[in-house]
């Protein structure tokens, strides 16, 4: 599912929830997407954690220097240490995955 998709799906699903209410349009749908990601990118750039309520928690895991090797040539090379963001579902989107 790409970006316009993903704003579809959710217009239409607060159309449905809204059950006679006032829907939020598309343009409303993309304005909170794109905050929600600058929120999102906000609090991990500030090594915060953050969760999204049914769906799961993200949060900055830092990974220390490692030797690797180059697969061409096998020579040996220096990783360096890294801060990468990770996601952990709950239970709940586990259960619903199958998993």
């Amino acid at each position: 599912m790409n970006q316009a998709q993903l704003i579809d799906a959710i217009a239409e699903q607060a159309a449905q929830d809204a059950k006679g209410g006032q829907a939020i349009t598309k343009a409303d749908v993309t304005r909170v997407l794109l905050a929600m990601t600058g929120v999102i990118h906000a609090q991990l750039k500030a090594g915060e954690e953050l969760t999204l309520p049914g769906i799961g928690k993200l949060k900055v895991q830092d990974k220390p220097a490692k030797i690797g090797r180059n697969p061409k040539t096998g020579a040996e090379l220096q990783i360096p240490a890294k801060r990468v963001p990770k996601f952990t579902a709950v239970k709940a989107l586990k259960d619903a995955v199958g998993g």
